[in-house]
């Protein structure tokens, strides 16, 4: 359940335990629900699951410079696809190899398939004469600090996650 600012920039995803409670403490208020989804009954109540809650007062993030690098968003980032040939993505590579002095950085790190991983293997790109299909970016903007915890996306959430998100 991803959880917006009051704002309605994203901050989370909650477990469903934690969005109902916030919701009956009335901490925060349904944004999207589904009328046909999930239903908690209570002795006195029933509450329709929302995917999209937020908060009634705004709460202060502290600014982070960069995002964190985790296999989620470096999967995000490559839309899931081989930067060397296209294929669905299931490994991360270095494209500078770490025992040749690459870093574990959002510039040297890449989404590859096993198939391209292996054959890349420790060499460099100009040693194979392979290329990049994009340019390899930290990503920018406060909706990537939520990918970079979660593995798959509910489609209502997309228009709160802005530009990119995809």
């Amino acid at each position: 359940m991803l959880l917006l600012n009051s704002t309605y920039e994203p901050l989370t995803a909650l477990p469903v335990r934690r969005a109902i409670i916030m919701l009956i403490c009335a901490k925060a208020e349904v944004v999207h629900d589904d009328p046909s989804g999930l239903v908690i009954h209570s002795a006195t109540r029933s509450i329709v699951v929302p995917s999209v809650i937020r908060l009634r007062s705004y709460v202060r993030v502290p600014y982070r410079a960069r995002v964190p690098l985790t296999r989620a968003a470096l999967m995000h980032r490559d839309r899931f696809s081989c930067v060397y040939c296209g294929a669905k993505a299931d490994t991360v590579d270095h494209v500078i190899p770490r025992s040749r002095g690459g870093d574990h950085s959002w510039e040297n790190c890449v989404a590859s398939c096993s198939t391209c991983n292996h054959r890349k293997g420790d060499r460099l790109l100009a040693e194979l004469g392979w290329t990049l299909r994009r340019t390899p970016t930290p990503p920018n903007g406060q909706h990537w600090r939520l990918l970079s915890t979660v593995k798959e996306l509910d489609p209502a959430w997309m228009r709160y996650l802005g530009e990119g998100a995809a």
